[in-house]
């Protein structure tokens, strides 16, 4: 070995075979674990902005019917009546 390269350090002569399977074993439990995460989160983002939009779209429709509302607009004060002798 030249007196610039380094030993690689393995820890895979220390473990036995049992310890490797269950290592892939944890190893294929986290991928599920992460890809059911994953699905959960899209869902949960398609939910945000599905509920998002329904609001946009109550609060839209609730200012479009305020401006229609004519109510007001027709209403006269009534005249004042003073009792002086």
């Amino acid at each position: 070995m030249a007196s610039n390269e380094m030993s690689k350090v393995t820890a895979e002569p220390k473990l036995t075979t049992s310890d490797l399977h269950w290592m892939k074993q944890v190893e294929k439990q986290n991928l599920e674990r992460v890809k059911k995460l994953k699905n959960t989160r899209s869902k949960n983002k398609y939910v945000a902005l599905t509920l998002a939009a329904g609001v946009a779209a109550i609060y839209a429709y609730t200012i479009a019917a305020v401006k229609q509302e004519t109510y007001f607009d027709d209403f006269e004060m009534p005249e004042t009546v003073c009792d002086e002798e």
